[in-house]
């Protein structure tokens, strides 16, 4: 027989797209459209639907940049139409490929009533099935004109990332606004022949089934009058009937469908437009479970459920009726899908404290899975801390980004830093915006790497990013693929019966153990640095303000800021966002990031001013309040006291040019490029700095990236450097050693300081930046022989080689550390800590002359200069803190990244304040200390293993104490309660094991 494939499959191509879709809609009339421009921000709904609108014509343009435009359409259904089902099409001007990144809508009715959302690949409105004929149709529609980001060609600079920068152009042209006919027979066909189409081009050429099919529709294509589509359309369907009927064998790949609408938080457009986003595709989904008996939708993110809930009430009900029904469902239990590679101890476990009690108190919803598909990897500290909220599921799709190494399972369990482990799933169908097609299905089940063990996996399904959701044609297509021979079979459920079906059926699952990194996006952590700073100055201000307002509280009755600070914790979450914290949004959403984070300064800053002061009383004593887990010059941990003094520093001149610090401990030696050519420890008699070798070297990198500019960084980066070892000034007085510099269009000032009595050197930098695709980074290369090295992580820390024997390891070329990186040898370490940056690399050499030794260089990444999605990004004043503390082992590395983090504040007062709780051991670190979220009282206290190793210590309450509770992250109680003797608790950690407790006040 001669193979026709390519003959009647090109057939179909066009009679689908040139005869049959068209024929869907056999029948229009055109509305008539009016249109109100709002002058500035969105107005309420009832705002907008009062509005006197003008007449507008199809044809005509409208729409500047994030502007809102409030169209009214009105018209009458034909008489003639009677008995037929009749749809609006509401064509705003969309493009059918970027569903999500352009124009959007939502329709009400005229009473205010949301009806549906529109977007590129949801324009349709259903007006009456059937309809009497002569019914008066009035909508109106809430338009977002969102201009285009990421275009046709990506990651060309532009303006419109910023209302303040866009201009006023209009986006977009008015495109079809009609009441149609809608013929479901035709659309049905539409779903047939695009699902068998689909389906045979994923079948082997030679395969029985793949012929079966071409013939079905090829008697199916036969039977279509072109000239009478709807004529003949029940025809053509008869023919597929039997093909489309015949049953997936047994061994089938089986997909659980998940309805979903990942909508980023923030991304290419503000946070003020994911609400209604958000707003848009609920509406959508509860108008699609209504109409779906199957359908089952789920949405993470807690933060925009709420928004929902104050921002849309009518669409807030239907959300909650579908809730209550089990097809709406919340999942994932944090208030966002946030970054969780930068995120502190307490914010991410905070995240999963706020999103899970949210659910809990709407819904009496107990979410048991995260869910987390576009996150930029995670760190090794995650796996607790899920664990610890309740939950123990994970399922992500980003590592099947990653450049260089494909992970090696779809499912299995994730082992993090302290052991625990959570049962994880990886969709192989590799994105989660499926839409049904049948490549995505028949990839997800050839990708599927753990076959003859499981056959189940999961299929994030719906338009996302900009959000929109599932649409019916995905629905049908599912309902044609829940028993299809030659394709998976498919099915609607939960994300819990997904997880119980794959735990049920591998009991067993393989083990990965440590950091799931993506090996793309590693800029992520550098870019916009002032965000990152607001975050990390965010998250200690907040431990700060618990830790005195609970000190306060107690001590004198002083009023506990509940509400205040829950509202801020929840914006600083909002904020840890997987596209805000890692610097990839618009401008418009970080100039909004800056602000909030001084707002949000200056109330903590208020709170703990006035919790210090209620506790220091009256008087002129100079007191030092250490918010910091580990004593310091005489003030305890969580106290405060008189500063001890502790010695002195000498500053001298250095012979060979330069100067010299000393204080007893360290002898620095800064040459006449004000680099460190010496850290000595007088104390081990040990040099720190690789010899011939310079610390605190600045050094500046050309940064183009192939794609994702605020995104990646790609090893080529590496290829050409610049030394900064110019001064323009170099002079020493009694706050250290002061180095100006310029390059380029920048400058940058440094002081080198060491304190009295002090381990370290500290090293602030100010930098005034003003380049362009440049990567600034601070340079520190040791004497240190290390095949690992440690950096800080959620509630410990994780190692990682320092050397790239395999191609695992050479990807990791940017790394994320929290406030320290330590290198060590046996018995004598260096560690280097900072206040506010995140990424760094180490690498090491073998020196060929001298005495043969190993370098290890550490660096620490300042700044980039991309310039999308931010043209702007970055440019300006930045303030950095970081110290190199020799000598250290794996607890000076802790406390001094504590301690640069949270330096100490200066009250006057009566008396010294003692700690509210103590802890005597330093392994045993205190990541906060707080009242009880439910108002009782109880003081709360969370605390790890910080050192990596067993630990048994001693918890010692300042107050008197009736009850000692072990419980989870959302303070509830658990099984195991701790011995406890008065005010003393004795405690016994695995290494990093991370406990609450609830002590109970007399």
């Amino acid at each position: 027989m001669h193979d026709d494939r390519s003959l009647v499959e090109a057939r179909l191509r066009r009679v689908l797209d040139e005869r049959i879709r068209p024929a869907v809609y056999p029948e229009s009339v055109p509305l008539d459209v009016a249109v109100w421009h709002a002058p500035g921000e969105p107005v309420p709904v009832d705002e907008g639907l009062a509005a006197e609108p003008e007449p507008i014509a199809v044809g005509a343009r409208w729409g500047a940049p994030w502007g809102t435009s409030w169209f009214r359409v009105t018209g009458t259904v034909p008489a003639e139409w009677a008995g037929r089902t009749v749809e609006a099409l509401l064509d705003l001007g969309f493009d059918e490929n970027m569903p999500g990144f352009q124009c959007e809508g939502l329709v009400y009715r005229p009473d205010g009533t949301p009806v549906k959302g529109l977007n590129p690949r949801n324009q349709w409105v259903r007006v009456g099935a059937p309809v009497e004929g002569g019914e008066q149709v009035r909508l109106h529609v809430e338009a977002a004109s969102n201009p285009v980001i990421l275009d046709y060609h990506p990651f060309r600079p532009t303006w419109l990332g910023d209302k303040d920068t866009a201009g006023h152009e209009p986006q977009y042209t008015l495109t079809r606004m009609d009441l149609a006919v809608f013929d479901e027979t035709v659309w049905q066909l539409v779903i047939d022949l695009e699902v068998l189409g689909e389906l045979m081009a994923e079948l082997p050429a030679d395969a029985q089934r793949r012929h079966e099919i071409l013939r079905a529709v090829e008697r199916a294509l036969d039977a279509v009058d072109l000239q009478d589509v709807n004529g003949t359309a029940a025809q053509a369907r008869a023919r597929l009937t039997d093909v489309l009927s015949t049953p997936a064998v047994p061994s089938a790949h089986r997909i659980s469908a998940v309805g979903h609408a990942h909508i980023d938080s923030a991304w290419l457009w503000p946070l003020r437009e994911t609400v209604r986003k958000v707003a848009r595709t609920t509406a959508n989904m509860t108008a699609l479970i209504e109409d779906e008996p199957d359908f089952v939708f789920a949405m993470s993110q807690a933060q925009q459920w709420a928004w929902v809930k104050e921002h849309r009430p009518e669409v807030w009900a239907r959300v909650k009726k579908a809730v209550a029904e089990g097809r709406f469902v919340p999942a994932g239990g944090m208030w966002v899908e946030s970054d969780t590679n930068m995120p502190g101890s307490e914010a991410m476990a905070r995240q999963f404290v706020h999103g899970k009690r949210f659910f809990l108190e709407e819904f009496g919803v107990e979410n048991d899975e995260a869910w987390l598909p576009d996150t930029f990897g995670f760190a090794a500290g995650l796996p607790q801390i899920i664990r610890a909220a309740g939950s123990t599921r994970l399922l992500t799709q980003k590592i099947s980004w990653s450049q260089t190494n494909k992970f090696p399972h779809h499912t299995f369990q994730w082992e993090g830093i302290d052991g625990t482990r959570i049962f994880t799933h990886f969709p192989p169908v590799d994105t989660y915006n499926c839409s049904m097609k049948g490549s995505e299905l028949a990839h997800a089940a050839r990708n599927f790497k753990d076959k003859g063990r499981a056959r189940h996996s999961l299929a994030p399904t719906g338009w996302g990013d900009g959000g929109g959701g599932t649409t019916r044609e995905m629905v049908a297509k599912a309902a044609r693929t829940r028993d299809l021979e030659g394709s998976p079979t498919v099915v609607w459920e939960t994300p819990e019966q997904f997880f119980d079906k794959a735990e049920a059926e591998y009991p067993d699952p393989p083990v990965w153990v440590g950091e799931l990194y993506l090996e793309l996006h590693r800029a992520t952590l550098t870019s916009q640095a002032r965000t990152k700073q607001g975050n990390r100055r965010s998250e200690h201000l907040l431990r700060e303000a618990e830790l005195w307002a609970a000190t306060a509280a107690v001590r004198t009755g002083f009023p506990y800021p509940y509400e205040e600070l829950d509202r801020i914790w929840k914006t600083v979450l909002l904020h840890q966002f997987h596209d805000i914290l890692p610097g990839s949004s618009i401008a418009w959403v970080h100039r909004e990031a800056r602000a909030t984070y001084q707002r949000l300064a200056t109330e903590l800053d208020r709170i703990i001013g006035a919790a210090q002061r209620a506790l220091a009383g009256e008087g002129d004593r100079p007191l030092l309040f250490n918010a910091a887990p580990h004593g310091r010059g005489g003030v305890p941990a969580g106290g405060a006291a008189q500063e001890q003094p502790s010695g002195e520093v000498t500053v001298s001149d250095r012979p060979e040019g330069g100067h010299i610090l000393a204080n007893g401990l360290l002898r620095i030696e800064i040459d006449a490029r004000g680099l460190v050519v010496s850290a000595y420890d007088l104390d081990a008699d040990r040099e720190t700095i690789a010899p011939g070798t310079a610390a605190n070297l600045l050094q500046l990198h050309p940064d183009f990236p192939n794609m994702w500019d605020a995104w990646d960084v790609d090893a080529f980066y590496r290829n050409a450097v610049t030394d900064l070892t110019q001064t323009d000034e170099l002079t020493a007085g009694e706050e250290g050693v002061r180095i100006v510099r310029s390059f380029g269009s920048s400058r940058v000032t440094q002081v080198l300081s060491l304190a009295p009595g002090e381990r370290r050197l500290l090293i602030d930098t100010e930098v005034d930046w003003h380049e362009t695709e440049k990567f600034l980074k601070l340079a520190f290369p040791l004497d240190v022989h290390a095949e690992r090295y440690a950096s800080e992580t959620q509630f410990g820390h994780f190692h990682r080689p320092t050397h790239t024997n395999t191609s695992w390891e050479a990807a990791k070329f940017e790394a994320c550390n929290h406030r320290f990186v330590h290198l060590e040898e046996p018995g004598w370490g260096v560690a280097i800590v900072n206040d506010s940056t995140y990424g760094h690399d180490v690498t090491r050499s073998v020196r060929t002359d001298g005495d043969k030794g190993t370098t290890t260089t550490v660096r620490a990444s300042l700044l980039r200069a991309p310039r999308f999605p931010d043209p702007e990004t970055d440019q300006g004043i930045h303030r950095f803190r970081h110290a190199l503390v020799p000598g250290a082992g794996i607890g000076d590395a802790v406390r001094e990244g504590w301690r640069i983090n949270l330096p100490e504040r200066r009250v006057t007062g009566a008396d010294d304040v003692a700690p509210l709780v103590t802890v005597d051991n330093d392994a045993v670190v205190i990541t906060a200390v707080k009242l009880a979220d439910d108002g009782s009282g109880d003081v709360v206290v969370r605390f790890h293993e910080a050192h990596g190793g067993r630990a048994r210590a001693s918890l010692t309450a300042g107050f008197e104490v009736a009850d000692v509770t072990a419980t989870d992250l959302l303070e509830r109680p658990l099984p195991d309660a701790p011995e406890h003797v008065g005010n003393r608790v004795g405690l016994r950690l695995r290494p990093f094991e991370l406990m609450t407790l609830r002590l109970r006040r007399v």
